[in-house]
């Protein structure tokens, strides 16, 4: 979702918002975490109770339930019917559309590195964050609505931070609970699951980052929406941004 910052003013009023690479990686990203949220939901739907170490199924007490009924009739859940099951295409889309993600964030934070992308637009300045705590930094940059156009072309404090949560924890977390999972990888390399106490316990780290990634794709909306929509979602298609400038 984090995106570049160049700012590049002509005499028509129009800023360079978002390079290339920027706009390419950022779409790739929105497509397969669409895909993979799909397609999760209708795994979780399949088995919608979560557990704690190695091994759980029906005849294991869960860590917690979700209060849904199962496409699958051998999943206690107290409801009278199931679902129809998906399992099959979303197992197979899931598995897709991670690879495709994996791919395209390796190839984005390499072009954040290089480029000094990160060091740029999204690494804070010590000055902004010696001016108080983190709580007096989230407050002075907490809110919602349009912004100036100066605003417009380079993130605040709590968007920085956030971003590269999203970026450094967030996701690089989802991929490797996900390849937790995954027997095969967790047969070459035991370590990857191991670290987390068992492949329920990374399921469930599993999901509730994916709740977390799925509020910051909300809040993000939000934001786009209250800063002025069709401005900024032409911005990442364009890459330019249209000013009042004279």
């Amino acid at each position: 979702m984090a995106d570049s910052a160049l700012l590049v003013a002509s005499s028509a009023g129009v800023r360079v918002r978002h390079s290339v690479t920027v706009r390419l990686t950022h779409w790739l990203t929105t497509i397969s975490f669409l895909a993979l949220l799909v397609s999760g939901m209708e795994i979780v739907v399949s088995h919608p109770r979560f557990y704690w170490g190695e091994t759980g199924n029906v005849q294991t007490a869960p860590l917690f339930q979700l209060p849904i009924p199962s496409s699958r009739d051998t999943v206690p859940t107290g409801y009278g019917y199931v679902l129809p099951d998906q399992n099959g295409w979303s197992r197979y889309l899931h598995f897709q559309a991670a690879w495709l993600i994996v791919f395209t964030g390796l190839f984005y934070v390499g072009y954040g590195v290089v480029s000094g992308h990160f060091r740029r637009n999204l690494v804070p300045a010590r000055a902004d964050l010696k001016s108080g705590s983190i709580s007096r930094v989230i407050a002075g940059h907490l809110r919602f609505g349009a912004v100036s156009e100066d605003e417009a072309g380079s993130y605040n404090v709590l968007q920085r931070l956030t971003y590269l949560a999203v970026i450094f924890v967030l996701f690089p977390l989802v991929v490797w609970t996900g390849l937790g999972m995954s027997l095969a990888v967790a047969s070459a390399v035991p370590l990857v699951v191991t670290v987390w106490g068992g492949q329920q316990s990374a399921r469930t780290i599993h999901f509730f980052v994916s709740v977390l990634l799925v509020l910051f794709l909300l809040v993000h909306l939000l934001m786009v929406y209250l800063a002025g929509f069709r401005k900024r979602t032409k911005a990442m298609i364009t890459g330019s941004l249209i000013t009042n400038m004279e």
